[in-house]
């Protein structure tokens, strides 16, 4: 499938901001199972300096910095992007959970680049309350995805998805209590959980594509950012997207910014400002089939 992506954000400053830092994560990644076929990052005021790169975990991510006054921040990237993730592998071809946490903690060699995703981050560590409510899915001997596509299916039919109950510091604890949230939070808590039985767990930012009421037209800017996780398997069979949000196996709905121990390591835009106050953040996000793209309402 191949998509048309556009993502929006505008900051209004109550007070002008006189300098400027900020890094963005707003440019999809290439990866197998999702080829980037263009994109274009625009920001306005116009930057005095900007850097491309990738960031640590090879995410693409733009540096910018801002000298002279200013009211207004905009941020707009297009892109297109072709996505056909595989299918997982059957469940009972993939190695027992506690084989899977063995090699993660010897590292080394195919674990490598797992074995960081079992450790501690700021806003999303090891939580003992969430390892107990994992360990429903995780039977001595069960086969990892079997584990991992239960606990993703529980969370999915367990909480209830309501925005506004949480902000980005609402702990795992709270969201395990409340049983509601959005998909930030019951990501951070299903890594949470993962990290606490020993499987390697990334935060996956990105888009899901979502659908307008039977009869209306998709209007431009309804979507939103998305997050899920990306769980490891092993050697042989690498990572799987899962999206507790949703209850499924991200497939061909979702296109993928990047990854990171957490929220903080892959969010759309942060930075350092002097001056500013009381600013108004707007964000707009479309997810959309190429074809479908001009038939977009205002």
């Amino acid at each position: 499938m191949i998509y048309r992506v556009r993502h929006a954000t505008r900051y209004v400053y109550g007070r002008p901001v006189d300098l400027a830092a900020h890094i963005v994560h707003v440019t999809p990644r290439d990866l197998p199972g999702q080829a980037v076929l263009w994109t274009r990052l625009e920001v306005t005021p116009a930057p005095v300096r900007r850097v491309d790169g990738v960031d640590y975990f090879g995410n693409p991510v733009a540096w910018l910095y801002h000298e002279a006054p200013h009211l207004t921040f905009d941020v707009l990237t297009e892109s297109e992007v072709d996505v056909d993730f595989a299918r997982p592998p059957p469940e009972e071809t993939t190695l027992a959970w506690e084989d899977v946490a063995a090699l993660a903690r010897v590292g080394g060699g195919p674990a490598l680049d797992a074995a960081e995703f079992l450790f501690d981050s700021p806003m999303c560590a090891a939580n003992a309350a969430a390892g107990e409510y994992a360990a429903l899915s995780f039977a001595p001997g069960r086969p990892v995805l079997a584990a991992l596509l239960d606990l993703n299916r529980r969370i999915y039919t367990e909480f209830r998805f309501r925005a506004g109950v949480t902000t980005l510091s609402t702990p795992v604890d709270q969201v395990l209590s409340r049983r509601e949230g959005v998909c930030q939070d019951f990501t951070h808590l299903m890594i949470s959980a993962l990290r606490q039985v020993g499987v390697p767990a990334r935060y996956m930012s990105g888009y899901i594509r979502t659908r307008p009421p039977p009869g209306q037209k998709r209007r431009l800017g309804s979507d939103q950012s998305h997050a899920w996780v990306g769980a490891w398997l092993g050697p042989e069979h690498g990572w799987v997207g899962l999206d507790p949000t949703n209850g499924i196996v991200v497939r061909a709905e979702h296109v993928v910014l990047g990854w990171g121990r957490d929220y903080g390591d892959i969010s759309p835009v942060r930075g350092l400002i002097l001056g500013g106050g009381d600013d108004v953040l707007t964000v707009g996000v479309d997810l959309v089939p190429a074809d479908e793209w001009p038939d977009i309402a205002p």
